[in-house]
């Protein structure tokens, strides 16, 4: 028994306690281990384990955060999660939640990054004093990129659709691998020595980090930075951000999006944004003066640090409630099959054809069954009447006339003669042997 002091607890009250404890104590981890028991729902949430030699922990990384990942996750990959200590109250369990993930290979490249970016950023290159305005109506654009990539004709259908009149110089350059960030930062030259164009594109359709590493070089950065035309860098996909980005003049999220940058309507369009901009500043502003304060202390509070915080509890609740529903659907298919199969052969059994079968089947049974009893009739009549033949040959009278014996017949009416008082003198009569008849006279009856 608990002792008078000691305050009982339900389960709800001591996990609620565990899970503002751990919370709060881990709210940011980065965590390195191997990937098992990988399971994607159709929700698109995922759920795994991070495993080391000697332990594990179960991890969640819920649909928002997962949609940024370049590839799918599976089980045996080595990565490096970031994320917090979450307790998930219906199971008693505490867990990671991963807000990002990077396989373990990574590491070095992004390092690497962050130096360069870090470098550049203090020397001042990512300034927007240094960035270029791009001209109203350009003439000539430059694009720098794959002669065989789908940017070249995503740029081409959107300047032909847009804006017919402007002439597009292409100067070819490799997008990737050993080499290519030499061929991006000449071309930036080529065309700043020449004069060519109005206005540069440089950029490519998006893939992993080191797929977009040329663009994260620093002879590309300074060939940027130190170009006098204006560069809009459209590199990778929306989420895909690169130092090209950074010291470009204007970072497009996608190659169409900088040709549509580059031929964009002219001063009133600007002037409308700039107007646009203005008010909508001053309206955000005072929006934040009010309510900066309250953010920040919002912003401490553990439970509301990200909405999957709140929301992730009902998320798994929601997948278990569906794995419970896919069972139960399972089950109830299964017992309706058997039901179905059920009515099946009963109307299996009605139908005529079936029916005629079993009546032929019962018709071959009972024809057995007749021949059967008409075998066993007949042998027993067949006996019956072999006795009834040895009985009638054992009385019949030419038996006994082999034995000696003769009957006599009265010649006048053949009648059998079987008494003396039935002959008369010299009446005729016939007697008959056993091997034949013969005539005969009384001529004296005693």
């Amino acid at each position: 028994m608990p002792s008078p002091t000691t305050p009982i607890l339900t389960v709800s009250q001591l996990t609620h306690a565990l899970k503002l404890c751990l919370e709060s104590t881990f709210p940011h981890v980065v965590i390195q281990g191997e990937i098992s028991n990988f399971k994607a729902q159709s929700s698109g949430h995922f759920y795994f384990s991070l495993k080391d030699v000697n332990a594990q922990i179960s991890a969640v990384m819920f649909r928002g955060d997962a949609a940024y990942l370049k590839a799918l996750p599976k089980s045996g990959d080595h990565v490096i999660v970031r994320g917090e200590i979450n307790v998930y109250p219906p199971k008693g369990n505490y867990q990671l939640i991963v807000r990002e993930m990077t396989q373990v290979g990574l590491g070095e490249l992004l390092l690497k990054l962050e130096q360069l970016k870090a470098k550049l950023q203090q020397l001042g290159w990512f300034d927007a004093a240094h960035k270029k305005p791009l001209p109203a109506l350009p003439r000539r654009i430059g694009v720098v990129t794959s002669p065989t990539g789908a940017v070249i004709q995503d740029i081409l259908n959107v300047l032909t659709r847009r804006f017919s009149c402007c002439h597009l110089i292409l100067n070819p350059v490799k997008v990737q691998g050993e080499g290519a960030a030499q061929e991006i930062a000449r071309a930036i030259e080529e065309f700043n020595r020449y004069q060519m164009v109005d206005v540069m594109i440089v950029g490519r359709g998006g893939g992993t980090l080191e797929d977009l590493w040329a663009y994260n070089e620093e002879i590309v950065a300074a060939a940027i930075y130190n170009s006098r035309i204006p560069i809009i860098s459209a590199v990778g996909h929306e989420t895909d951000y690169s130092i090209a980005d950074f010291v470009a003049d204007v970072r497009a999220p996608t190659p169409s999006a900088a040709a549509e940058i580059v031929i964009a309507e002219r001063a009133q369009h600007l002037q409308h944004l700039a107007t646009v901009q203005r008010r909508l500043t001053q309206t955000i502003s005072h929006i934040i003066k009010h309510d900066r304060q309250r953010i920040k202390n919002i912003e401490k509070q553990p439970l509301l640090l990200s909405p999957y915080t709140l929301l992730g509890a009902s998320f798994q609740k929601m997948d278990d409630l569906r794995d419970d529903l896919d069972m139960a659907s399972q089950q109830l298919f299964r017992r309706l099959r058997l039901k179905v199969d059920g009515l099946n052969r009963q109307a299996q059994a009605l139908r005529p054809t079936t029916q005629i079968a079993n009546y032929r089947q019962k018709f071959s049974y009972y024809e057995k069954i007749l021949l059967n009893k008409m075998s066993n009739r007949l042998t027993h009549s067949k006996n019956l009447l072999s006795n009834v033949s040895a009985t009638l040959k054992a009385i019949d009278p030419k038996n006994l006339l082999n034995k000696g014996y003769s009957i006599l017949f009265s010649e006048k009416d053949h009648s059998v003669i079987n008494s003396v008082r039935l002959m008369q003198k010299n009446q005729k009569i016939r007697i008959v042997l056993a091997d034949g008849t013969a005539q005969a006279v009384v001529e004296k009856v005693e």
